[in-house]
């Protein structure tokens, strides 16, 4: 998914980015800042864009994002410092209205806004669920409050999938003191300074980790529908400020004293979780002692930091590293240098007064050497090294100034100096002659791939289009001509044998139909054979992930990964804008795979759904006559044919059916239709037959199965029996 993230830099924004990066998710920040700010303060994202709430480009970012989610931090952004209240009050309500136009300008994902328990003040004997209206105080509560009423305007006036989030006393380990928000951090520092807590027995809340409060906001960004717009995420465990203060006394290594106080008002502000479990699981990882015993271990490892002021100080090491490393980096050639220049200094004095070595200038081949490796600048240095040398062994034998005047030093010199120079001028001119060649085939290389994938599809469609003209078997005419012989069969038979058209046009052995009975579940009606029949015969098509979201945008599916969970291809009918049946086409060769092949398929569809459309018209205009009076019963001619164009259907392999024989009186038919149509799916039929009997058609259903609808009448009061064949 692609998620955008809108708020400023803290702990809690961090670890959003890296629970969403974990679970494969493409991140991108908005940051609410005009000028950029430190790229270390926030973990790293796709994309970052710096700019604030009340610029004009918001509309621009999120039509570039496209976000599916947009989670903006709202009472936890940091952003907001809320010490001018008033002025700090009508920003935030600004910013939260231009965030959320140009969402629904937009129009795509949900909005997520986090608020917090300040919406509630004063004393609530039980815990407060989501339907307690809000009772705030303070400035900042209220602001919440008014911010959360124009969520849920724009969910109910504009139709927008906008939540609300009320995060229960979050806290979380404070790296400096600027992030000692909390209660529990509070007392921490005070039993730091002063050894002496002083808490208040009436006053409890529940403390939320923010680690916890991370995996309950994504259990609930990922999923794909939510129930209702308000949920409360707490941990739900009460805790009195004296029980919270005894905590963080037996986490300290020195003595501190805990003096209970009184207070003149009682205060409890717990919110109840139980709407979020109910319907997203999940669990507590880390408990108020476990959370507690965090914050204490950091703060007094950390002493100096949050008693006077400032931030944790890296290691020494970290500190020289991030200060030196560039200076060290830089100075590892010229160190290599300087060791390589003890053995060739050696070697010269060595070879100096030899007969057979003499001729050999060791300080050349030095110079060259570096020169060849690393370039121009390493073949000065070590040119200069080998001067130093070559002067100080000649001075071995002569005064500084008899080298001076010799002119045969100056012309070593200078052939060493433009030796090395040349050299190193060519070695440089050549790593940037190759880096630029391979920068250049790179992009030719990523040309050449989108030209063969282009070139690819192009061939595919080009083949497509010549098989049309030549067998003019796609032709508009002939798909025409082969589904309006769906109108020739009885209503009953419409779906079975546009299974097979489906199968002759795609030119596919592998076909089935599904019929949707409510927005998460679909039953199979016909299948042509046993590999289209492998995902069952009733689907949750819901949890289907990139399937569902292709049919819920009215798209064709297509499975390019070649998913072997998925057909190749589907397509959803829609009636009304509610779907109706989906299309599976299983056995397509990649190299049909393709848009004309998706087209031909929308167009086959609708051709089956008009067909469909009136054989549904046709059964509904004979609805009364169809049924007995009053009961769910088909009459025995509407049973029969509806029968006979099942196992007609069976015996071509498109379906399975199970006819079972009731054993009931005619007199006993209303009472056992009441009875036997709730022990059956909507996708099967009961009715009577000539012979005078009752009898149940179970679709989609082999002897196995149908052995437990056997047993299930037989629990309700009626004895029933497997009949192979019309009882007629």
């Amino acid at each position: 998914m692609n998620i955008l993230l809108i708020g400023g830099s803290c702990s809690l924004m961090n670890r959003l980015i890296i629970k969403l990066k974990k679970e494969g998710h493409r991140v991108h920040l908005l940051t609410g800042q005009q000028y950029s700010v430190s790229v270390s303060e926030y973990e790293k994202v796709f994309e970052r864009y710096e700019f604030s709430y009340d610029n004009a480009n918001l509309n621009e970012i999120f039509e570039s994002v496209a976000p599916d989610v947009t989670l903006f931090l709202g009472a936890y952004d940091s952003n907001f410092s809320w010490q001018n209240g008033e002025r700090e009050s009508v920003r935030f309500i600004s910013s939260l209205m231009n965030l959320l136009v140009a969402y629904s300008v937009v129009n795509k994902g949900k909005f997520v806004f986090l608020s917090s328990e300040e919406v509630y003040q004063g004393h609530y004997q039980k815990e407060i669920r989501e339907e307690q209206p809000a009772c705030a105080k303070g400035l900042r509560g209220v602001v919440l409050a008014q911010a959360e009423d124009i969520c849920a305007g724009f969910r109910e006036n504009w139709k927008r999938d906008v939540l609300v989030l009320r995060l229960d006393h979050l806290y979380s380990v404070p790296r400096d003191v600027e992030e000692m928000d909390g209660v529990c951090a509070n007392m921490c520092r005070k039993a730091m300074e002063t050894g002496v807590i002083r808490a208040a027995p009436d006053v409890a809340c529940s403390l939320l980790y923010e680690s916890d409060a991370v995996e309950f906001i994504y259990l609930i960004i990922s999923a794909k529908k939510t129930n209702y717009s308000l949920y409360h995420l707490s941990a739900a465990e009460p805790l009195t400020e004296v029980g919270l203060a005894e905590l963080v006394a037996g986490n300290m290594k020195e003595p501190v004293n805990v003096v209970p106080i009184s207070k003149p008002y009682k205060s409890s502000r717990v919110l109840s979780n139980e709407r979020f479990l109910k319907e997203f699981g999940g669990s507590v990882c880390h408990p108020p002692a476990d959370g507690v015993k965090r914050v204490v271990s950091y703060m007094q490892k950390n002493r100096d930091v949050f008693l006077n002021g400032g931030k944790a100080r890296p290691s020494l090491w970290k500190r020289m590293w991030r200060r030196f490393g560039w200076f060290l980096k830089a100075s590892v050639p010229f160190l290599e240098n300087m060791i390589c220049f003890i053995p060739v200094f050696m070697l010269n004095n060595r070879t100096a007064g030899s007969a057979y070595f003499s001729r050999l200038d060791f300080y050349l081949f030095y110079v060259l050497l570096f020169a060849i490796v690393y370039g121009q600048r390493q073949a000065i240095f070590s040119a200069v090294l080998a001067v130093s040398g070559y002067l100080f062994r000649q001075m071995y034998t002569r005064s500084g100034f008899e080298v001076m005047l010799d002119y045969t030093t100056y012309v070593w010199m200078a052939q060493l100096f433009i030796v090395g120079l040349v050299v190193g001028y060519m070695k440089d001119r050549t790593r940037s002659v190759r880096a630029e060649s391979e920068e250049i085939q790179q992009n030719l290389n990523r040309q050449l791939r989108d030209i063969k994938d282009i070139n690819s599809s192009n061939v595919r469609v080009k083949d497509v289009l010549e098989r049309q003209v030549i067998d003019q078997k796609d032709s508009i005419g002939k798909l025409y001509d082969i589904t309006s012989t769906l109108d020739r069969y009885m209503p009953e038979e419409v779906l079975f044998y546009a299974v097979d058209i489906l199968s002759q046009i795609m030119r596919s052995p592998d076909v089935a139909i599904y019929v949707v009975y409510n927005s998460n579940y679909a039953r199979m009606f016909s299948a042509s054979s046993k590999e289209a029949r492998k995902l069952g015969n009733s689907i949750r098509y819901s949890d289907m992930g990139a399937l569902y979201e292709d049919l819920a945008a009215r798209k064709v599916f297509i499975n390019r990964k070649l998913d072997d969970k998925y057909p190749l291809m589907a397509n959803a009918i829609y009636e009304n804008d509610e779907m109706k049946m989906i299309v599976m086409v299983w056995g397509i060769p990649w190299e049909r795979m393709t848009l004309g092949q998706a087209n031909l398929l929308v167009v086959i569809s609708y051709l089956i759904q008009n067909a469909v459309l009136r054989a549904g018209r046709y059964m509904a205009a004979l609805e009364q006559q169809r049924y007995m009076v009053d009961t769910q019963i088909l009459e025995p001619e509407a049973f029969t044919s509806l029968v006979k164009a099942y196992q007609k259907a069976k015996k071509r392999n498109l379906t399975e059916c199970t006819l079972l024989q009731i054993k009931a009186l005619p007199e006993e038919y209303e009472e056992a239709g009441e009875v036997l149509m709730k022990n059956l799916r909507q996708s099967d039929y009961l009715g009577a037959m000539t012979d005078g009997r009752l009898y149940v058609l179970l679709a989609n259903t082999v002897r196995q199965e149908a052995e437990i609808v056997v047993s299930r009448f037989k629990a309700a009061g009626y004895e029933s029996r497997i009949v192979e064949k019309l009882g007629v």
